[in-house]
């Protein structure tokens, strides 16, 4: 190809306009301001801005009695009544009327034992009584009979009518039958407390309730052999274990380095396991005088002062030491949070609560001071996740990344 013919084959550029250039940079400076403008909307915003590391805490369902607490403790219901109750005699059970969870009364027969011996025992010591009665009158009998012979013969001897040894034979009689009579009576007395002694005897194969109560256990069937000593392995000490309901309270154990803290008549609150949202109230009863040396604590009753329905021996409980008696107003829970969750500079006191990865500023109304807690009258529900901590670099609407999840 010719030099003429590649010169053809060039291409011109086109001639630049003067005022091309100009616009590309004027363009150029729009898009710079409205990306600088962008990016200082974002960093008002918080987008740009890094995210503020927070703890959390939930809006808690608290009671207010939890700040009156100086100790806690923990312990189980026991009765402060409560019976094995077992026979005195030795006997097969033929009667059980009672089963767990029945209501006995004081001196109601709950099971009965085989008594025909003792019944017997008692039928010949009854008859032994009406023998003894016999014999006595039989003796009283010959007394007055020997007493009028001796009066008529006294005074025939006086006379000179019969002869002294008549007299002293009478007199002799007399006395005889005086002291048959006494000694008769005697046995007619012992007669009688054989008679009561039998009656014991047999009314031991009733099996009584001792106190009102309620039946907690059964230890023993009709046929078993009941004895007091339950010396061979098929026989039974105690038919029912029973406890008086009303005796409730609770033990718990308090380390001997707090027990300075508890004293007799100290307001409690009892919490138990199998009734979460109730507290009842309670009182200590008693600081028992001895310490336990393998655990280095000592045993203090607490007896509740309201009659604690529902209530059963051996549930597992809390008890909280108070510094006073809750008042009629503090028995219901409020909604709390921590005190240092709440912020108060700039405004009125507000909680920042989480809302995904950013907190949003909420006005609250508070109550009353709770230890570390504040009432919550007006704000979050109970649950809702709220910062804890810092509150100062917080804002509305800051973005957050929790630290506690």
């Amino acid at each position: 190809m010719s030099t003429i013919e590649l010169e053809k084959l060039r291409i011109e550029k086109p001639a630049l306009r003067p005022g091309g250039r100009r616009k590309r940079r004027l363009a150029g400076a729009v898009v710079l301001v409205l990306l600088l403008a962008a990016a200082a909307a974002a960093y008002r915003q918080g987008w740009l801005a890094p995210a503020v590391a927070i703890q959390t805490v939930l809006v808690q369902n608290i009671h207010p009695s939890q700040a009156l607490a100086l100790l806690n403790a923990s312990g189980y219901v026991v009765a402060d009544r409560k019976s094995a109750v077992a026979s005195k005699v030795t006997g097969r059970l033929v009667f059980l009327g009672v089963e767990e969870g029945s209501r006995v009364t004081q001196g109601q027969v709950i099971a009965r034992l085989e008594s025909k011996d003792a019944a017997a025992a008692r039928d010949r010591a009854g008859h032994n009584v009406a023998a003894a009665r016999h014999q006595l009158a039989q003796a009283r009998a010959e007394k007055v009979n020997a007493g009028l012979d001796y009066e008529r013969k006294k005074a025939l001897v006086e006379k000179g009518t019969i002869s002294r040894s008549l007299f002293d034979a009478a007199e002799a009689r007399f006395r005889t039958a005086a002291a048959a009579e006494e000694g008769l009576s005697a046995a007619l007395l012992a007669a009688k407390a054989a008679l009561a002694e039998a009656e014991v005897l047999l009314d031991y194969t009733n099996i009584r309730a001792p106190f009102d109560a309620v039946v907690l256990t059964k230890n023993a069937d009709i046929g078993d052999i009941v004895t007091p000593l339950a010396a061979t392995a098929d026989a039974k000490a105690a038919v029912v274990t029973i406890a008086d309901m009303e005796s409730l309270l609770v033990e718990v154990d308090v380390s001997e380095s707090n027990i300075g803290r508890v004293a007799a008549g100290q307001p409690c609150e009892i919490r138990l396991d199998a009734f979460p949202d109730r507290r009842f109230p309670g009182r200590v009863h008693m600081v028992l005088p001895t310490a336990d040396r393998s655990k280095a604590s000592i045993t203090v009753k607490v007896a509740f002062e309201e009659r604690a329905a529902g209530v059963l021996p051996e549930m597992s409980a809390k008890v909280a030491f108070l510094s006073r008696a809750v008042g009629p107003d503090e028995r219901e829970p409020v909604a709390a949070v921590p005190d240092s969750a709440v912020a108060r500079s700039g405004g009125g006191p507000r909680l920042f609560l989480l809302d995904g990865e950013r907190v949003r500023a909420v006005p609250v109304t508070l109550g009353r001071r709770l230890g570390e807690m504040v009432e919550l009258r007006a704000g979050p529900a109970i649950g809702s996740r709220i910062a804890a901590a810092p509150i100062a670099s917080l804002s509305d609407g800051a973005r957050v990344s929790v630290t506690n999840q």
